[in-house]
């Protein structure tokens, strides 16, 4: 469902102990990651995908420091600014070294086992007990450092680790919480699954334990019916034992969202009624009706956590978004300005938004202002390339060449950008002969460039050369067999086009199969139907195709059925309702007047 980054928990299982193949995670970074937790040090969030740098209260050093290290210490402290917590780890060790310094050694200690460098964590650790010992802590660090990792039993280890953290009495549920962080780069995650399982199975009564074993359930896809029952099952033990826990929620959500997606949003309405505060749900609901195109009542669900906190700048940015996917231009501009007035975002974010309000409601010259405004980073390039479009569709077309050709690429892809936004103005303005040549010259300097290939062939499908068409496609699919684009439009062409509707449809398949959401791809297998005569099919597919996203060409090939199918009257509605969104569609325009005449 995507609402919830799932990173960092565990699993439940009748299956016996498994090991984990040799080429598996290190396993002196997942003890280390375990050990962080269970020694004392913070448990990372579960929405990160790496540990973030430690937070701890540092009291002062005992004694006056040198510049040398008091440099030391700053080079740890920006290191941990940067995402760098291995080289923070080692500035921090050698400053504790050099100034003889508990605080600093157990500093060192904590950042080593983020950064997973049990090695440096074991000498940090040492020093800290030498330098200081009386305290309990650095004592269980360095006896913990020394235990695992060396019997080349990774479940015996982390057992042992567990059953530190019950006897503690504080850190089992933290241990758990981090189990599948420190397992995430196990790329067999039945594997994971089993292993979490059989380490929750002492603490039937930990709610955290039966979290982890949901979450690495979830893991593995689900596409096991026993693990997706039994992931259910563990949930739903997890929000027993600690009720309205938002984590377990959020979890059990993504589980039914696998299966029924409509379940989930019961699910999460049904929490939401018992947890109105929770962000975490909430935002979770949002996403999936986004998922579901339900616009209207994501953006319900967003206003309602707006409400309660007007100063949200995250929530008013995605109601922006979701009021530009819903066409509410209105809406999304007033939040969007709003925003830009305020600072909000990264450079650039906001102004491409308003730029792309202004170019869908044709106020061109304000749309070319917006994008000029966006001169940094990705969005800046892509700025460019869309002032040149709207100088296109003010006529412009010699001038956005011009303009084009005073761009500098950074790289080949943008090389090639640029070609393929010229070839674009071209066939926007139906000269397709020209588009052809841009093409084609671009080509002949980079003969196996896919995306060039791509489009020379959809150009030349505009000028019937429906051979060359081919020859192209094909050479596409060979360079990447499985790029549906690629796959859809030769079979697409050849059920269009041609008599081998049959092939085409295969072709098609593949595609399907490969992106089975696409609604281009949904429009495709429709009307291959229709040409095969499958009347029943292809309506389904073409449904689903426009309920997915509402396009003219979509529209008449759905009408169009419905019209052999003798249901003229829902074939006219269909037709009539795209017509009032693009009425100058030359496709829809043809199939009406072709048939409804």
């Amino acid at each position: 469902m995507g609402s919830y980054a799932l990173t960092s928990d565990g699993a439940e299982s009748d299956c016996l102990s498994v090991p984990l193949p040799k080429d598996t995670y290190p396993r002196a970074a997942i003890l280390a990651a375990i050990l962080a937790v269970v020694c004392g040090a913070p448990a990372a969030s579960a929405q990160t995908t790496a540990p973030p740098p430690p937070v701890v209260v540092v009291p002062a050093p005992a004694t006056e420091l040198s510049a040398d290290i008091m440099y030391r210490i700053l080079v740890g402290d920006l290191a941990l600014q940067r995402g760098e917590p291995a080289l923070a780890a080692r500035a921090y060790y050698e400053a504790a070294r050099d100034a003889q310094d508990a605080t600093l050694a157990r500093r060192a200690t904590e950042i080593a086992l983020f950064a997973r460098q049990r090695s440096l964590a074991m000498d940090a650790a040492q020093l800290w007990q030498k330098l200081d010992p009386s305290s309990d802590r650095a004592k269980q660090m360095v006896t913990m450092l020394g235990q695992p990792g060396m019997s080349g039993d990774l479940k015996g280890d982390l057992e042992r680790l567990l059953a530190d953290a019950a006897a503690s009495g504080k850190t089992l549920g933290d241990a758990f919480l981090q189990l599948n962080r420190a397992l995430s780069a196990q790329t067999d995650k039945i594997v994971v699954y089993r292993l979490v399982s059989d380490l929750a199975k002492p603490y039937p009564g930990v709610p955290e334990a039966q979290f982890a074993v949901a979450l690495a359930g979830y893991n593995t896809g689900l596409t096991d019916l026993e693990i997706a029952a039994a992931s259910m099952r563990a949930a739903d033990r997890a929000l027993e034992l600690r009720p309205g826990w938002e984590r377990a929620a959020l979890v059990k959500a993504d589980i039914l969202a696998k299966a029924s997606p409509e379940n989930a949003i019961r699910y999460l309405n049904a929490f939401l009624a018992e947890a109105p505060a929770s962000r975490g749900a909430a935002s979770a609901l949002a996403q999936l009706y986004v998922e579901q195109r339900r616009y209207t009542d994501a953006r319900a669900v967003l206003q309602r956590l707006l409400d309660a906190d007007p100063s949200d700048r995250e929530l008013q940015f995605d109601i922006a978004k979701i009021s530009l996917q819903m066409k509410d231009y209105p809406t999304a501009e007033r939040l969007l300005e709003n925003l830009k007035a305020a600072g909000f975002g990264e450079p650039g974010a906001v102004s491409l938004f308003l730029a792309e309000i202004a170019e869908e409601t044709r106020r061109y010259e304000e749309a070319i202002a917006r994008y000029r405004e966006v001169t940094e980073g990705d969005r800046a390039w892509l700025a460019k390339l869309r002032i040149a479009a709207i100088m296109g569709k003010q006529g412009k077309v010699e001038a956005a060449r011009q303009f084009l050709g005073t761009l500098e690429s950074d790289d080949h892809d943008q090389e090639i950008q640029l070609k393929q936004a010229e070839a674009q103005l071209l066939q926007d303005a139906r000269d397709y002969q020209g588009a052809y040549a841009v093409l084609t010259a671009a080509l002949s300097g980079d003969p196996d460039s896919a995306e060039l290939l791509y489009d020379v062939a959809m150009v030349a499908e505009k000028l019937n050369r429906l051979d060359e068409v081919e020859s192209r496609l094909k050479r596409v699919i060979e360079l990447k067999p499985d790029n549906a684009q690629a796959l859809n439009a030769l079979g697409y062409t050849l059920v269009d086009r041609t008599q081998r509707a049959a092939e085409g449809l295969q072709l098609i398949e593949k595609a399907h199969a490969l992106s089975p959401a696409d609604p281009f791809i949904l429009d495709s297998m429709g009307w291959a139907h229709f040409r095969l005569g499958h009347m029943d099919e292809s309506e389904k597919f073409l449904r689903r195709a426009l309920a997915e996203r509402p396009d003219p060409e979509i529209a008449a090939h759905l009408g169009e059925v419905l019209w052999a199918k003798g249901e003229r009257d829902r074939a006219q509605e269909v037709w009539q309702s795209q017509l009032k969104e693009t009425p100058d569609n030359p496709l829809l325009l043809d199939t009406v007047r072709r048939l409804a005449r």
